[in-house]
């Protein structure tokens, strides 16, 4: 069999067909958006500087959709603002509902300290806002230095890469939804026009429809699509920012895993197909691969590439362009408002967040705890430090002309200032001795336990070092191609960290690979001779040829009885233990190959060299912290 000597498939379930994880997939493109954000930003400042009148002419043009006597009309900026935006809220509530259903807030008392630290890293900036324009008649603006954007923010942590731990990717993703959504409310009961009770009372009637139609299980995309615009247009009539509706859709959207028993049904509908590929069997295996990934997942691949790559980028060059001049610029410098969001972002969202963390800690005596040290958070509220898509756009709703301008200014320097901490910070960190900065990036917080049934020397299969502080299990198929690959990754992990241990767990799976069952007990009748290993070997480098008269060689060749093996191997003697390791993958949540589990946390990652050998070190460097 061909295989490549680096594969880098990114998943847990490759030979179940199941995709990236969501997670994975929403931070990549996140942090690859940022760019595109960056650059939109930039041109909006250059058209605004160089055609200030184009510019504004150009966003206030009128876009109006009817339907009968009836319609909506707003200007390109609404368009962008209201409508738009609404997407890109949409997908915020998806990833927050999947954290939530899937991700690090499953375990419930883990939502307290990140929803802590994101009400208090908002109420300090606010706090100083205030402060800073007390007496100068700028007050109503405080809800512009408040909001973190989650995209510059996701992407400032991929500029700083390995200088900070993955898990803190997760932390600062949560505390930016929470933001998020106090954001919204604060723009709905605060920054909305004159609010109209009946089309109000219309929007929260459909709101209750969607809610029953949900109850009910009804899961048809385009009757919850038509009643999301209509609960919008309810809301633009009532006076109240109908962005919220896009935020409690997506809040509202269930999360799940995809179940082996769903796997398997999809590969039996698939050699239906097959075998008689008809129209009315296609729509059937449709269907089927549908019912296997959540309605999340589906809308948050579907429409997250676009809230990213064209939405907030649309929003940027609709609302970033500032006309200044030198003259403007310190105008601008010494404004209340744009020193009140500056100083906001810039001090209060660390020390909100920081401060939150710290006291969640000492009064709950280290039940509750951040996901990494505190260095790390740190970091991380220096990051959150970068507001601009709510900021900007709850501006826009407070401001206009000359303080419009100075808020924008504070937006923009506060993107500036967070990341030259970010920078101090992750240095100071980098020049701390070895054991303090593990500590310090790491911290001493128990993981999510992901393997829920653990390693057992007794009955494992185990290669390396019994008492190894890392160990690697992989819940592998003998006859999946994607095992096969990631073999040889096994083998130069094993070879290049001498302080791991592996353990191979058995999940055939038949529907896709009909001799992958035999070839695990055939594992399990070497094991009786002590002949486990070498036969597991043999089995993912001969993965074409795993009939029982193989087997039977296989075992001649590495010098086992073959009487013996034949016969253990026909009783079944390695079945009862093959059980236990698929009963053992459902409790884990596995429903595919190769997965792999660092210990006890799932791998997420690709299992390439790279991705494996990080997994291994981020996790061996806990485990001395912890020592």
């Amino acid at each position: 069999m061909a295989s490549s000597p680096t594969p880098r498939y990114s998943g847990q379930s490759a030979c179940a067909g199941e995709p990236r994880t969501p997670l994975r997939d929403f931070l990549r493109t996140e942090t690859g958006s940022a760019a595109v954000l960056l650059a939109a930003t930039l041109v909006a400042l250059a058209w605004a500087n160089v055609g200030p009148g184009s510019y504004e002419e150009f966003w206030q043009t009128h876009l109006s959709v009817s339907l009968g006597s009836k319609g909506v009309s707003l200007d390109l900026r609404e368009w962008v603002n209201s409508g738009l935006m609404t997407l890109f809220f949409f997908v915020v509530g998806l990833e927050a509902r999947r954290e939530f259903d899937m991700g690090e807030l499953r375990e419930r008392r883990r939502i307290a300290l990140p929803l802590l630290a994101g009400v208090s890293g908002m109420l300090v900036p606010v706090a100083i806002y205030l402060a800073v324009t007390a007496g100068h008649g700028e007050s109503h603006g405080w809800g512009a230095a408040m909001s973190t954007d989650t995209a510059f923010a996701l992407g400032m942590l991929a500029l700083f890469g390995t200088r900070l731990p993955q898990a803190l990717r997760t932390f600062i993703l949560t505390v930016a939804v929470v933001d998020d959504f106090v954001a919204l409310g604060v723009i709905a009961v605060f920054y909305s026009g004159t609010i109209t009770a009946p089309a109000l009372l219309a929007a929260v009637g459909i709101f209750a429809v969607i809610l029953v139609l949900r109850a009910l299980g009804v899961r048809r995309g385009a009757v919850y699509a038509l009643l999301a615009v209509a609960m919008w247009v309810a809301l633009l009539e009532s006076g109240v920012d109908p962005v919220v509706t896009g935020l409690a859709m997506g809040l509202l959207t269930y999360a799940y895993p995809a179940a082996r028993s769903d796997l398997e049904r999809a590969s039996g509908l698939f050699r239906l197909f097959r075998e008689q590929p008809t129209p009315e069997l296609e729509r059937s295996l449709r269907a089927g691969l549908a019912t296997t990934i959540s309605p999340n997942a589906r809308l948050q691949r579907l429409y997250h590439p676009w809230t990213s790559y064209v939405i907030v980028p649309l929003f940027a060059l609709a609302n970033a362009g500032i006309a200044v001049s030198g003259s403007e610029l310190a105008r601008a410098l010494g404004s209340p408002i744009t020193l009140g969001i500056l100083f906001g972002y810039v001090l209060g969202k660390p020390a909100g967040i920081l401060g939150a963390a710290l006291l969640t800690t000492a009064l709950s005596r280290g039940r509750l705890r951040p996901p990494v040290g505190w260095g790390a958070v740190t970091a991380g509220g220096t990051i959150a430090g970068v507001g601009f898509t709510v900021s900007l756009l709850i501006a826009t709703l407070a401001f206009d002309g000359r303080d419009l301008v100075d808020a924008k200014v504070g937006i923009l320097g506060a993107v500036v200032c967070s990341f030259a901490a970010t920078w101090a910070v992750t240095w100071v960190i980098g020049i701390l001795p070895r054991r303090p900065r593990i500590r310090a990036l790491l911290g001493s917080a128990e993981d999510i336990v992901d393997l829920l049934v653990p390693v057992d020397p007794e009955r494992d299969h185990i290669r390396g070092a019994f008492d190894a502080p890392v160990t690697v299990v992989e819940y592998g198929d003998f006859e999946c191609p994607y095992c096969g690959q990631a073999e040889p990754v096994v083998r130069e992990l094993l070879a290049g960290f001498g302080d791991i241990r592996y353990v191979w767990r058995h999940l055939p799976l038949p529907d896709v690979h009909p001799h992958a069952e035999l070839a695990a007990r055939a594992a399990e009748a070497a094991a009786v001779q002590d002949g486990y290993w070498q036969m597991h070997d043999l089995l993912l480098t001969h993965q074409g040829a795993l009939r029982a008269a193989d087997l039977l060689g296989y075992a001649e060749g590495i010098g086992l009885d073959a009487d013996r093996f034949h016969r253990d191997l026909r009783a079944d003697t390695g079945a009862h233990r093959v059980a236990e390791d698929i009963e053992s993958a459902d409790l884990s949540g596995v429903s595919g190959t190769p997965t792999f589990f660092v210990n006890g946390k799932r791998h997420h990652g690709a299992y390439d060299l790279a991705g494996l050998s990080a997994a291994v070190r981020t996790a061996r460097e806990r485990a001395a912290a912890e020592r």
